[in-house]
């Protein structure tokens, strides 16, 4: 079975496709930080969201 997703390339975003969905993953409350995703078996299970200041 072939899925298909649409995704709007004029929003700024960072996306995972884990067992045939589209999961979008939410960006640091403040604007700026870092996202680490980590894998397990060759799919992601898990991240951390961390938030900076900027000075």
């Amino acid at each position: 079975m072939e899925k298909t997703a649409v995704v709007d390339l004029r929003k700024n975003g960072t996306y995972i496709v884990k067992d045939g969905k589209l999961l979008p993953i939410p960006s640091p409350p403040a604007g700026y930080g870092k996202q680490v995703i980590n894998w397990q078996g060759g799919k992601p299970c898990n991240g951390t969201i961390e938030e900076s200041v900027k000075f």
